[in-house]
């Protein structure tokens, strides 16, 4: 299947929330409890929490696909707010999500580079977090010179998680 990338409008909200949601779940459903992962998409994952994000400034690109157009996958940028991170010189790519179908076609690759050429001369350093358990990430992001620079915690319903936070220098 074929796909495209384009800039996400603050009408986008709606698919970038439904790419969340099915992606979060897609990806800790056997890992995270049942209802914690439903309770934070709820909150996390929301249009509301989607569209707040573009009204203050983040910047999101939508994946789609080419026959009909369906969202298939997302990247959001915005300001740092991560343990060792500095939003004076720092962006954080919040999310970079893809449906599983689409692993392994390039997908993530072209999110990412699109991120990284609207960090590039704007940015020190490009950051985000990623669950310490998640290894196809991980190995996602050491491919594209991502580097650990430190952990956080990270709450899922009522349980913390070990997140790393990870940086790529945009020199």
């Amino acid at each position: 299947m074929q796909w495209r990338i384009r800039e996400a409008k603050a009408g986008d909200s709606e698919c970038l929330a439904l790419i969340g949601a099915a992606t979060f779940l897609e990806t800790f459903a056997g890992v995270l409890d049942g209802s914690a992962i439903v309770a934070h998409c709820s909150k996390e994952h929301s249009a509301a929490a989607y569209h707040r994000y573009l009204a203050a400034g983040a910047e999101a690109w939508l994946a789609e696909a080419d026959e009909g157009g369906a969202p298939i996958g997302f990247a959001l940028l915005a300001t740092a707010d991560l343990p060792g991170g500095d939003p004076a010189v720092d962006l954080e790519l919040k999310r970079i999500y893809s449906l599983s179908r689409f692993h392994g076609t390039g997908l993530g690759s072209a999110l990412m580079e699109v991120v990284i050429a609207a960090a590039a001369g704007r940015a020190e350093r490009l950051l985000l977090g990623v669950y310490a358990g998640n290894s196809r990430a991980l190995a996602f992001y050491h491919k594209h010179g991502f580097e650990q620079i430190g952990e956080r915690r990270f709450r899922v319903g009522a349980r913390d998680y070990d997140d790393r936070v990870l940086a790529r220098s945009m020199a």
